[in-house]
């Protein structure tokens, strides 16, 4: 079964999200310290007894964190709504040879073939659940899979970040063979943060040399939660909240914080 990629009919969340961006998002991610995160990660899974064995990661993208997860020896499920990015994944576990199974769905409704030890969700992919019900729906779905007492890891971008950081900003980057222009919209009132992003890559050249670019524009949304809302979210879904950090700092949160990372445990299954 590994190595394929299941989900044909299930409800995409994001299935226009990542589509063509998909091929050049690792090297527009390439300042963020994945080493440096799995290594904070694999310490905070050990730390609170999920030492080996099964992890899934949600929202795994084109699977950069899911290969060194399993480099550091966990057996791993990656789990998107991304076609596009988990072909690159899948691409990438040819070249390493990791036993890794891909599996695409979208997170308010994964469904994995029995329980898993520990489930991760970094990279703020769950500030794109922007309805709490669902955010409620998917704490579920991680209670239900994870084994008695498993452990939950996942990180957010804080409403600080969106507000006080991000706002109303552009930000721009050109680079040698491609480019990008992300606009960002942030509404208090509802605390959406809407990214509009388009991406300019080269693609060959025309007779005379003139560099030929191809554009892809893309929307996305994320969600700003307060910690509480959170810990509100997981009491709910049966998940016991346990430590939050100032990101992958192993530092305690803090007001300031622009991204937060957070443990919690299964304490019981509710119905999912």
């Amino acid at each position: 079964m590994c190595g394929e990629v299941r989900g044909e009919g299930c409800e995409e969340m994001y299935g226009e999200m990542y589509g063509g961006f998909a091929g050049v998002y690792d090297r527009f991610m390439d300042n963020v310290p994945y080493e440096e995160w799995c290594g904070r990660l694999t310490a905070l899974l050990r730390e609170h007894g999920c030492e080996g064995g099964l992890l899934a990661d949600l929202g795994c993208g084109t699977g950069t964190m899911t290969e060194l997860l399993a480099e550091a020896g966990y057996d791993m499920i990656g789990i998107d709504s991304s076609e596009e990015m988990l072909e690159i994944a899948m691409d990438k576990r040819e070249r390493s040879g990791h036993d890794i199974l891909y599996l695409l769905q979208d997170m308010r409704e994964f469904e994995l073939y029995g329980t898993v030890g520990g489930i991760v969700c970094v990279c703020d992919s769950i500030n794109y659940i922007t309805d709490y019900r669902d955010l409620v729906q998917v704490f579920r779905l991680v209670n239900n899979y994870l084994d008695p007492g498993g452990v939950f890891i996942f990180d957010f971008n804080t409403l600080h970040k969106y507000r006080d950081i991000l706002g109303d900003r552009t930000i721009a980057e050109n680079r040698e063979t491609e480019s990008f222009i992300w606009d960002n919209y942030f509404d208090e009132e509802s605390r959406i943060n809407e990214y509009e992003l388009a991406v300019f890559v080269r693609e060959g050249a025309c007779a005379d040399g003139t560099p030929l670019y191809r554009k892809y524009e893309e929307v996305h949304y994320q969600k700003a939660y307060e910690t509480e809302e959170l810990k509100q979210a997981l009491r709910e879904a049966g998940l016991e909240f346990e430590a939050a950090y100032d990101g992958f700092s192993g530092e305690p949160a803090r007001a300031d914080s622009e991204r937060i990372c957070v443990v919690a445990r299964e304490s019981g299954k509710t119905p999912a």
